[in-house]
């Protein structure tokens, strides 16, 4: 019975450390009335967490195999206890980078059911599983959709401490109905570093996942200072339409996990970043709300699936260092999040727009699509020499996925 759970109730995990992880970027509106910032500091404000979060995800991933589960997620809620309290009685831009950076413990989390889950599931299930724990980015929509309005009732301060309550329950429940008896594994992080760094499809990973989660992470706490200066929008309004931005990659994240394990993993990357090529050259050529709001979708869509097709192959291409691979991997698409916010800043500051920093978008992608089909090409080749025969390619895996 205890087994059975795990997947609900780590993927709830990670929903509430996603909502915890985005509550200055949705709230920073708000928090601007009482915190003087300009538009530089915003951008570092709302970056800030992206740092912890993406930092923490290789050694989140390890110690999950070290201790478990129900260990990682309830030390990671105890220690976010702190940073959301001092954000709600924060008065400086000081206050706010502190509190910032240790709310990236909840970015973190997402390395603690990727590496745990593929031990309760056969392979062919893994590319779902996956995808269905990755769903918890909905965590993002929540808060980016919930948050600002609360804060128009109570205020933000007030808004903000609700999450300890939440955190507090959270504890609770994983204590309880977390796994006491996971496998361990008891490897040194050293070893299982030293046994994935030279291979190259460790870094293509990296490089693909920091397109399509760093693009999400980015959106998400981008959108909402950008659609209030940019195109004037109330706050609610902007939050409701980075929700929706959110919910979309959200739901299309399983869905590209499960097309994963049915299709060629790597012909579902080329089309995912066709369509980033494309949707980023709409954003950088946008006059109106209305084409931009295409454009954020299509990012929306190509992100999502492009999440849930490479936490298939990874497990698929490393099998004996899972955990280590997921760390690096998401630790790497989480930075992917935090360096766009900071360019397009500095580039609106310098050019007056933001048209440079989307045809990057788009150029970048345009290189991974590139980097894919050389990948899909070089092992189809490899196999082929290895068996001495004609034999047919399917990615990490036959047409079935399996």
């Amino acid at each position: 019975m205890r087994e059975k759970i795990q997947l609900p109730l780590q993927t709830a995990n990670f929903v509430v450390g996603f909502m915890v992880w985005v509550l200055i970027s949705s709230l920073i509106p708000h928090i601007q009335e009482d915190i003087a910032l300009t538009s530089n500091q915003v951008a570092w404000v709302t970056a800030i967490p992206v740092i912890l979060g993406s930092i923490l995800r290789v050694p989140m991933g390890w110690l999950t195999n070290l201790f478990g589960a129900r260990t990682i997620f309830v030390a990671s809620f105890v220690l976010l206890l702190l940073p959301v309290y001092y954000i709600s009685i924060a008065t400086t831009l000081t206050d706010l980078i502190i509190g910032g950076l240790f709310l990236g413990i909840g970015g973190a989390v997402f390395s603690v059911g990727v590496t745990s889950l593929p031990k309760y599931y056969p392979k062919e299930r893994q590319g779902l599983v996956n995808g269905i724990y990755g769903a918890g980015n909905i965590g993002t929509a929540i808060t980016t959709f919930s948050a600002p309005a609360i804060a128009v009732a109570i205020g933000w301060q007030a808004t903000v401490q609700l999450y300890m309550v939440l955190l507090g329950l959270f504890i609770l429940m994983t204590f309880f109905f977390g796994d006491k008896k996971e496998e361990k594994i008891k490897t040194s992080m050293a070893e299982q570093i030293k046994g994935v760094y030279r291979n190259e499809k460790l870094w293509l990973f990296s490089l693909f996942y920091f397109i399509t989660f760093g693009s999400f992470v980015a959106f998400t706490v981008f959108l909402p200072t950008f659609l209030v200066n940019h195109f004037s929008l109330e706050t609610v309004d902007a939050g409701m339409r980075t929700a929706g931005f959110i919910a979309l990659a959200t739901l299309l994240r399983p869905i590209g996990g499960w097309l994963a394990d049915r299709f060629n993993a790597m012909y579902l990357l080329m089309v995912v970043f066709a369509g980033f090529t494309v949707a980023a050259i709409v954003l950088a050529f946008s006059p109106s709300i209305g084409l931009f709001t295409i454009g954020c979708l299509a990012i929306a869509a190509s992100g999502g699936i492009g999440n849930g097709v490479v936490f298939k192959l990874v497990p698929s291409y490393f099998t004996e260092h899972t955990g280590m691979v997921n760390g690096i991997v998401s630790a790497m698409g989480g930075l992917g999040g935090f360096f766009p916010p900071l360019i397009l800043t500095s580039l609106y500051s310098l050019t007056g727009h933001y048209a440079i920093g989307f045809m990057a978008l788009s150029q970048v992608s345009l290189a991974s699509l590139i980097l894919v089909i050389w990948l899909h090409y070089h092992d189809k080749n490899s196999i082929r020499d290895e068996s001495g025969e004609g034999m047919q390619y399917a990615g990490a895996f036959n047409d079935s996925g399996k």
